[in-house]
């Protein structure tokens, strides 16, 4: 009866040794497959982050370009305010014109706006008003870039 015994043991033993086995191999795949699966996952996101850093930088290049042209410009136009080679003037109301102290239109064939009273600005306040101009473009610039952003990751 002790042998019966142990050999029912034994072969209890080895049936459960080959369940355990099997039931490792299933959970050692089940884990094969998972870490598979995040790899895959990991490369699809870097794989993103890497297109959305392109973009940046390439946005950034490009708003990094608008605005060192529109500073060109805006020096350019403050050194000829300067020099006195370009004149800012406005146009009068034409109901300050009519009074008796409005200033009157100049006559000078060469004017491109005939007939309406204009009046030059003083070039220390034509400089603050392009020194506030090139604020506004800048500002404008950056939200541009701001908006294109947003348009990206909608």
């Amino acid at each position: 009866m002790a042998g019966s015994a142990w050999a029912a043991w034994t072969w209890q033993a080895n049936a459960y040794g080959q369940q355990l086995a099997a039931k490792e191999a299933a959970h050692q795949t089940e884990r094969t497959n998972l870490a598979n699966a995040n790899s895959a996952q990991i490369l699809v996101e870097q794989g993103k982050r890497i297109a959305l850093e392109q973009w940046l930088a390439a946005s950034d290049q490009s708003h990094y370009r608008a605005l060192t042209d529109e500073k060109t410009k805006q020096a350019r136009l403050r050194d000829r305010l300067a020099t006195a080679d370009l004149l800012l003037s406005v146009q009068l109301e034409a109901t300050a014109a009519t009074g008796c102290d409005g200033v009157q239109a100049p006559t000078c064939a060469g004017g491109l706006v005939h007939g309406a009273a204009r009046a030059q600005v003083d070039p220390a306040h034509a400089q603050q008003i392009i020194g506030i101009t090139a604020d506004g473009d800048q500002g404008l610039i950056a939200l541009q870039a701001c908006q294109g952003y947003v348009r990206l990751i909608k």
